[in-house]
């Protein structure tokens, strides 16, 4: 039995806490540009904007002491395509989209970049529909845990860095990276990344809208798996 778009969206408005008074804002938000028009384009212009601001705005204010650097890498990490899919899946927002019949044969309901472009679209519905800071305090809502999660003395550097230092410190070689495949159109584009440690025989993969965005979470997992080896007390030096 096929849901009702009705209930689809009152589960939606549930899950982000905002009960839209014009529906179809939402429903434009959630609409691909391979559906037709009008669609969410515009919308994530907005959102973005939206989204950056109060994400910068809850990481000012909780970590005082950081820079304005430090802050800023914060920033990139939970802003990014990566984490606004992963919000999205959480929230099961591939299920309420609206997308053209060559977008659902290939799978667009489960692809990062409409996911993220979807959810930075409601940012800015919210807006529309009633003002910023109903917008602001949606976004709150959904980044409040990995915001209090952060560990500064961990992430106020990317994992890329703190992957180079850690070996560094060690005097082990700096880690190769490759790319093991790239999808998609120059606009949509999917890479999944190959770190190689080398000496230690650990090998870790990322996944990515770019080969940066890949490359950090492959240094992630590979930092991850580096501190499970010393701490077996395995190559020490």
């Amino acid at each position: 039995m096929v849901t009702p778009p009705e209930t689809r969206f009152r589960r939606l408005s549930e899950a982000l806490a905002h009960a839209f008074k014009d529906p179809v804002l939402l429903r434009q938000a959630l609409t691909h540009r391979s559906f037709g028009t009008p669609n969410n384009e515009r919308f994530e212009f907005i959102g973005d904007s939206i989204l950056n601001y109060t994400v910068a705005r809850m990481l000012y204010d909780q970590f005082p002491t950081l820079t304005e650097g430090e802050l800023s890498r914060l920033r990139a990490n939970l802003v990014n395509q990566n984490t606004l899919a992963e919000i999205a899946h959480e929230l099961q927002l591939g299920e309420y989209l609206f997308l053209g019949e060559g977008e659902l044969k290939s799978g667009g309901f489960n692809r990062p970049s409409i996911l993220a472009d979807a959810l930075e679209a409601i940012f800015a519905a919210v807006s529309f529909d009633v003002d910023f800071s109903c917008a602001e305090q949606v976004v709150r809502k959904l980044y409040d845990a990995r915001v209090r999660a952060i560990d500064p003395t961990r992430h106020a550097k990317d994992a890329k860095t703190r992957l180079q230092e850690a070996l560094q410190a060690r005097k082990l070689p700096l880690p190769k990276y490759r790319i093991l495949t790239q999808n998609g159109e120059a606009h949509e584009q999917w890479f999944c990344v190959a770190c190689d440690l080398g000496d230690l025989v650990i090998e870790t993969t990322g996944e990515g809208g770019s080969r940066r965005a890949a490359e950090q979470q492959a240094a992630e997992a590979a930092l991850e798996q580096l501190t499970r080896h010393f701490a077996k007390g395995k190559h020490s030096r």
